[in-house]
């Protein structure tokens, strides 16, 4: 009799989980008719081999990368993650632009992480976007492990796109490595050392021609290109044949040819390639940019009618010129004439004509504090508190950030440790301009937004240089580098409500400070400027206790 008790209490939980799920849902699905896409996860630890050395990977549903998510504009994400790890885990979305929706952005700001053992649902929708994105871990330099994977998003089938269907559409994604786990370059890092130089570049997780893309002969391939390595901007190129640019995260481009294209860190490019050479097997080159010493692997581009490896040299690719790069950088431009994610023109938001109403100037630097390396942001190395900051803000849980704590200009002052929130009200229209004076390259994101990229030049950047800006088709996207001693501009309009991470996409500089958190905020309470906490949020830290919205 205890047992058949035990078995229905069992089934009594197992029902009440269920109706709990359905009830979660319950106002989305009710709510509108946007398709929804489901997907469950299990994160665990496995052995990898991606440089020939057995390596602790984190894996997801066993796959090394992670599985491809492929949606469509304003398709809703419902991502269920078990934690397997022995540690917390975060994924966040790269270019997914959470629209008032901060809280299932996946970084250490805005969401709890899931504990070991446990598991959280994110809930997402791709609205308004088309495009190439990536996922990825947030936490604990978890993403020198694996864990990351391909998003792409497709246009809905009434939406023009300005060209044919392709054959096929493959991912890329390419990245330096390090053959040490995650936790030895973690504790190296939290030593105050640097990591030093990668060991060597993978393509889809592989090395050297581990990796195999067929095509037939005469017809035209799309090639969705990513760096979610962790130090090394890098540049690619396919034997024999040319790459046309047709999208770059989530903006149509102008449709150049390019016998190479630089992916710094971060960031995604769509290319459309012929299959239009003799039937052989070519190489797909992959080699790092502006780096003393050179690595390089391959990839194979295999013909179906292959009569074996392609003669001649593999193709050379730009070294440390950084001139080459700065010219291709500006030649991306933005389609005027292409939709986006919705009918209307590209060409109608008229960027360039919205007149700015603050300028914020974001200057990196490496510094010593407290015998450690750190980087900061205008003098400012972050450090996490123990509470999500857009958790604490919620609860209005005092002492947890201060709005104001990292300023709009870079300081002459030495760098210090802080948790560092900038404060912006909602519907601003800004401009950020990037300041590098180091002599490496910069990668930075900025979560919740594209920008549109304005201007980029060697030496110092003045109000003057405002007069070299492109504000007619300069291309929208989330990532975006700063050449060393240079400055980069952008524009961008505050219409997302929320806490958002801007930080840099190397992940050591991110990893030992160079972040910071952008408050977009507005006193309104309507659900039209922003959602409120998910009802099956995760609450830790101070918030640990606390309700969310009542199921």
């Amino acid at each position: 009799m205890a047992g058949g008790n035990a078995g229905a209490a069992a089934a009594g939980r197992v029902l009440f989980s269920l109706l709990g799920v359905v009830v979660l849902l319950l106002p989305l699905l009710v709510a509108g008719e946007d398709p929804y896409r489901f997907f469950t996860w299990t994160v665990t630890y496995g052995d990898i081999y991606p440089l020939g050395v057995k390596q602790q990977g984190i894996l997801i549903n066993n796959q090394f990368p992670g599985p491809q998510i492929e949606a469509v504009t304003n398709d809703n994400l419902i991502i269920n993650v078990f934690n397997k790890l022995n540690e917390p885990f975060l994924l966040s979305w790269s270019g997914l632009q959470q629209r008032r929706n901060s809280f299932e952005d996946g970084v250490a700001g805005t969401t709890c992480p899931i504990p070991p053992g446990a598991n959280f649902t994110y809930i997402m929708q791709a609205k308004d976007q088309i495009g190439t994105y990536y996922y990825f871990p947030s936490l604990a330099f978890h993403k020198a492990a694996g864990g990351f994977g391909g998003i792409r998003v497709l246009s809905r089938p009434q939406i023009p796109v300005p060209f044919p269907p392709p054959a096929a559409d493959y991912t890329l994604l390419i990245g330096d490595w390090y053959k040490a786990n995650h936790t030895a370059l973690r504790y190296m890092l939290d030593s105050g050392k640097a990591l030093g130089f990668p060991d060597g570049l993978l393509i889809n997780g592989r090395g050297p021609n581990d990796y195999t893309f067929t095509v037939q002969p005469g017809m035209t391939y799309r090639f969705r290109i990513t760096n979610v390595g962790l130090a090394t901007s890098l540049n690619i190129r396919f034997q024999g044949h040319t790459m046309k640019l047709v999208e770059v995260e989530g903006s149509h481009t102008m449709q150049t040819t390019y016998s190479s294209v630089d992916v710094h860190l971060g960031q995604s490019y769509s290319v459309l390639l012929t299959a239009d050479q003799p039937g052989f097997d070519y190489a797909i080159v992959v080699s790092t940019r502006f780096t003393t010493k050179i690595l390089s692997t391959t990839a194979v581009l295999h013909y179906a009618n292959s009569a074996g490896k392609a003669p001649g040299p593999l193709p050379g690719g730009p070294t440390i010129q950084i001139d080459w790069s700065l010219n291709q950088a500006r030649s991306v431009r933005w389609n005027l004439t292409a939709s986006g994610p919705r009918p209307n023109p590209q060409g109608s938001y008229h960027y360039g004509m919205v007149p700015v109403t603050r300028t914020i100037r974001l200057a990196n630097s490496a510094a010593i504090i407290n015998g450690k390396q750190r980087y900061a942001v205008n003098s400012v190395s972050y450090v996490s508190p123990d509470t999500p900051l857009k958790v604490a803000d919620y609860y209005k849980i005092g002492g947890v950030f201060s709005v104001g704590t990292i300023a709009d200009n870079p300081s002459s002052g030495g760098a210090y440790l802080q948790t560092s929130v900038m404060g912006a009200n909602y519907r601003d229209y800004v401009e950020v301009v990037f300041e590098n004076n180091e002599d490496e390259v910069q990668s930075w994101h900025i979560d919740g937004y594209a920008f549109w990229v304005v201007g980029m030049d060697g030496g110092k950047w003045s109000p003057a240089s405002r007069q070299g800006y492109n504000l007619r088709d300069g291309v929208s996207r989330y990532t975006v580098q700063v050449y060393p001693r240079s400055w980069t501009a952008i524009y961008m309009p505050l219409d997302n409500v929320g806490m958002w991470n801007i930080r840099s996409e190397s992940w050591a500089r991110q990893y030992l400070g160079q972040q910071f958190y952008l408050r977009v905020w507005t006193s309104s309470t309507s659900l039209r400027d922003e959602y409120p906490i998910p009802k099956n949020a995760l609450l830790c830290g101070r918030a640990a206790g606390r309700r969310t919205r009542p199921l």
